[in-house]
């Protein structure tokens, strides 16, 4: 019986699709693989996020996790909205700028050299300081080149709750909460450098348990800035909302749990050389745990948020975005993936169709799994099969995608796919709904491959156009008539 894992689709992603024979076009001159944006989705995606803070009459800023995509034409699209953007290297910023956005609507985070932080306190944008030394060091730089004084945001980790244990995971990100009057400490010495504007944090998590302490911790904090004096206004609770990949939940669980049986020997393997997605089989038994992203999340995104700002704080036992709302605390977000979904998509050239001597169908794409890297990440979910014809035959078919790389480790999925027809040479596969993180993240050009172009998909007077992805600006002009 097929297992598919069938991506979901919306409108307008749906209607890009349909345009078969403008995806053929633009594969056959720019290449295979192909990265197609839609930047005018990002609009929707704000709207969807705003509203959650009109739900829970906060204010605050949405500030787009740039690292999720090298597009210009997204970052472009986003300038023209009200949201900001989280930047987290030098060449970003420059980005950032040169792309529309004012600095007041920049934040500075991750890892900084010190052009980085140059720039960054010679701009005014903000920067969420992850040490002590990078707030003294960036109050050294301002006083030595005579800049203005620096918005900062102090990152924090390592937050702990009372009675029931949770900690949150080790982070590399910020100063430990429990050092906090450290930073105070700094700030305060260098109070005519630095203006802290709120305190912040990162966990690389989806579990809301923890947010949920990160965020009480954080405004434990905020009270003892406020005992000193200091007059923050702010917290950002950085990223992690996730994205709903799957159209139908219950094809997750019955994957998932064939994928258990599988491991077991119960029945036929569901993975190249039945690899177990970090499950194994001892004495009968499942062992380890299934490193895969939930790729079935009806709670995500904005309604993610939602739920996280609903939730009770264990210790103040009020809601969070009430705690939030009485202290008069503006809050940030830094969606990545959760602000790209259903932004673009991914096309692949089928090299080859074969069958192995184990029967096994192969299909060969002119892409790696660094074009498109949904193992990476975990996320399993079903190409779309863009036909340049009739399909080869009936199905659907089961087949393992193999990229072009000479590595034995270069499947675009280690799952075998169930298709619902079988391609032929020359046909495309989609990889749908994969702008965030999935379509050039790891991208490389490895053994002399070429990193995939990108083009930019917009509507115009109701009809779709194109342009290459550097040619896109959020200013377009009807063509017309002759």
């Amino acid at each position: 019986m097929p297992l598919h894992l069938s991506p979901r689709i919306g409108p307008e992603l749906r209607s890009a699709l349909a345009e078969t024979v403008l995806l053929a076009q633009l594969s056959d001159a720019l290449g295979s693989p192909l990265g197609v944006v839609l930047p005018q989705q990002l609009t929707g995606n704000v709207v969807a996020f705003r509203s959650v803070f009109s739900a829970h009459r906060l204010s605050g800023q949405i500030y787009y996790a740039h690292k999720a995509n090298r597009s210009n034409a997204l970052v472009r699209e986003l300038a023209a909205t009200d949201a900001g953007i989280d930047v987290a290297s030098l060449a970003e910023l420059q980005h950032a700028l040169g792309a529309g956005f004012v600095p007041q609507r920049i934040v500075a985070t991750g890892p900084k050299n010190q052009e980085f932080l140059w720039l960054a306190a010679r701009t005014g944008v903000i920067v969420s300081a992850d040490s002590v030394a990078e707030l003294a060091a960036l109050a050294a730089l301002v006083r030595d080149r005579s800049l203005p004084r620096v918005r900062v945001m102090a990152r924090l980790s390592g937050f702990t709750s009372a009675g029931v244990q949770l900690n949150s995971r080790r982070s590399r990100f910020g100063v430990s909460v429990a050092a906090a009057s450290e930073v105070l400490d700094v700030i305060e010495k260098h109070a005519d450098a630095l203006d802290l504007v709120g305190v912040a944090f990162h966990l690389d998590t989806i579990g809301l348990p923890e947010k949920v302490v990160a965020l009480e911790g954080c405004l434990g904090v905020l009270d003892e800035c406020r005992r000193r004096g200091l007059r923050p206004w702010s917290v950002d609770i950085g990223g992690g909302f996730g994205v709903d990949y799957l159209a139908d939940g219950a094809q997750w669980e019955q994957y998932t749990s064939a994928l258990t049986e599988a491991v077991l020997g119960r029945r036929a393997p569901l993975t190249w050389n039945g690899h177990g997605y970090g499950l194994r089989a001892e004495n009968g038994h499942v062992r380890g745990s299934l490193n895969l992203y939930p790729a079935h999340r009806p709670i995500s995104g904005p309604a993610y948020l939602d739920r996280l700002l609903r939730t009770t704080a264990p210790e103040q036992r009020r809601p969070l975005g009430t705690l939030l709302l009485d202290n008069m605390y503006d809050l940030h977000v830094e969606p990545g993936r959760a602000l790209l979904d259903q932004c673009g998509l991914v096309l692949a050239s089928v090299l080859e169709v074969r069958e192995d001597a184990n029967g096994d169908t192969i299909v060969r794409l002119d892409c790696n799994a660094r074009d498109v890297s949904l193992e990476e990440h975990g996320v399993l979910m079903d190409p779309v099969v863009v036909h340049r014809t009739t399909p080869a035959g009936p199905g659907p078919a089961g087949a393992y995608l193999f990229g072009n790389l000479c590595l034995e480790a270069d499947l675009i999925t280690r799952r075998k796919v169930f298709l619902p027809s079988l391609p032929r040479i020359g046909d495309l596969l989609a990889f749908v709904n994969t702008a965030g993180y999935l379509m050039d993240f790891s991208a490389t050009q490895a053994l002399r491959q070429p990193i995939g172009r990108k083009v930019a998909l917009y509507r115009d007077d109701g009809a779709w156009r194109w342009c290459l992805d550097e040619q896109y600006w959020p200013v377009h002009h009807p063509v017309e008539a002759p």
